[in-house]
């Protein structure tokens, strides 16, 4: 069994600790910098057991992630060559940083949101807004809309459609993310040049 499939049934039986909401803040804080599993693992779980909880689970995940995602960009700004560089060579991504870097300078903000949406690694986004000192501030904004979107979006489904929604969300979720992405992106453009 390798690392990563440890990694995610640790997570995984965390959903039914008695204090799961802590695991879930600090798999959402740690997530957005470095960890590699997404807290939508632990999110399913514990947002169909206790429904009426599902909400205030997204939010958890919402501003944990975000927390996270501020630890990335100051890893990204402060410390990229001490730090941050190991963690982009874990996930296999050294040679994509630096072909990144002249889309990250004209579309920064959107490739935000689409890493806070979709499965895209958050981490490599938010140590990258740091390096190619993206405004801080409205990096916080954007990926509050981007990963509130998606956190309240899987609450949201599983509190109104139950196991049937994580059955659709388990074996589509990667697609589904990004078509809504797709979609987004498009809206965007659209409104742009009318």
């Amino acid at each position: 069994m390798n690392f990563l499939k440890k990694t995610y049934n640790w997570t995984l039986e965390k959903a039914q600790h008695k204090n799961a909401k802590w695991y879930l803040s600090l798999i959402s804080f740690a997530e957005s910098s470095f960890f590699p599993i997404p807290p939508d693992i632990l999110l399913i779980p514990m947002a169909l057991a206790s429904k009426a909880r599902a909400l205030f689970y997204a939010f958890m995940c919402t501003l944990f992630s975000v927390l996270g995602g501020i630890l990335g960009y100051t890893i990204g700004y402060f410390f990229f060559n001490s730090v941050g560089i190991y963690i982009v060579e874990f996930y296999h991504l050294e040679n994509s940083f630096s072909v990144f870097e002249s889309y990250y300078k004209e579309f920064g903000i959107l490739i935000v949101l689409g890493a806070g949406i979709t499965p895209f690694p958050y981490k490599f986004i938010t140590i990258a807004s740091g390096v190619f000192g993206l405004n801080i501030f409205m990096f916080i904004v954007v990926s509050i809309i981007g990963r509130g979107l998606r956190f309240y979006l899987i609450a949201i489904l599983l509190y109104f459609f139950g196991e049937r929604i994580k059955l659709i969300i388990d074996n589509y979720f990667n697609i589904l993310t990004i078509v809504f992405f797709i979609l987004l992106v498009g809206s965007v453009f659209i409104i742009r040049f009318l």
